[in-house]
């Protein structure tokens, strides 16, 4: 079986392939101060009833990257594939700066690129909300950063003093009668008009009109506000495009070119 791990700010989704079947899926907090030898030690027990043959890893964060690498390899007893510009991809990166991209931006323009056909724009609801932009050439052209819900949330409750903590759920009413109201208004809504004002202007400097893919916990509940309603909502999405990426990269053509400079340095 197939282990592809999704290291978030938040979380590390961490989910099983067996050949192209999904089978389960495990959460695990981004705790920068375990050890590796601690997460080894998560590994063998969360797998100890799966044979798991191979393991892809895409990393938005640094401090995690060499501990979670070594603690897949030792856990497994094999070589884990690292996810960053330097490996096959299959697609170009059209960006300024391709090393700048995060590697879950990248499985998911992988995996759109693969499974669907003219541009498309990949909404993530994560940490942060993103936006990735494929144009109908195959080329990743960049996108759209910005604070995700929970975030936003965070950000309004540490920075003043008189809003409070509150759940994300249902914005009832745009015009808030209370303060919980005014708050899930403008975050929840708010969001969802900037989804609609920021897929409008992208597609403009396309060129065409894209297929628009949602991704992340919150996609649902967005979905309930926007005018212009996601073509697809596809919550493995990343892990797809880590396996497909693994896939690239096993093949015995690219593992000859000896291509797997950041794993080298991983090691």
């Amino acid at each position: 079986m197939l282990l592809t791990a999704d290291i978030g700010n938040t979380n590390i989704t961490l989910g099983l392939f067996d050949n192209n079947k999904y089978i389960n899926e495990f959460r695990l907090a981004s705790d920068r101060d375990l050890t590796g030898e601690e997460y080894e030690n998560i590994l063998k027990s969360l797998f100890k009833d799966y044979k798991i043959d191979g393991c892809v890893i895409g990393s938005v964060v640094e401090e995690l990257n060499i501990k979670f690498k070594r603690a897949c390899d030792n856990a497994f007893n094999l070589k884990s594939v690292f996810v960053d510009c330097d490996v096959n991809l299959g697609i170009k990166i059209a960006t300024d700066n391709p090393r700048e991209v995060g590697a879950d931006r990248l499985a998911n323009a992988v995996a759109v690129s693969n499974k669907y056909k003219g541009a498309v724009i990949v909404i993530d609801f994560g940490t942060a909300t993103t936006f990735d932009i494929i144009n109908s050439k195959n080329e990743f052209l960049g996108g759209v950063i910005a604070p995700g819900i929970n975030t936003q949330m965070k950000c309004l409750k540490n920075s003043t003093s008189k809003l409070p903590k509150i759940d994300v759920s249902i914005s009832q009413r745009a015009v808030g009668h209370n303060t919980t109201e005014a708050i899930l208004s403008g975050v929840i809504r708010g969001t969802a008009c900037m989804v609609d004002g920021l897929v409008s202007q992208c597609e403009e400097e396309l060129g065409e009109k894209a297929t628009i893919i949602a991704t992340g916990g919150y996609c649902g509940l967005i979905a309930n506000y926007l005018k212009r309603p996601f073509d697809y909502v596809n919550p493995i999405l990343t892990l797809e495009g880590l396996k497909m990426i693994y896939e690239l990269n096993m093949s015995k053509s690219f593992k000859s070119e000896n291509r797997f400079q950041f794993m080298d340095v991983l090691k």
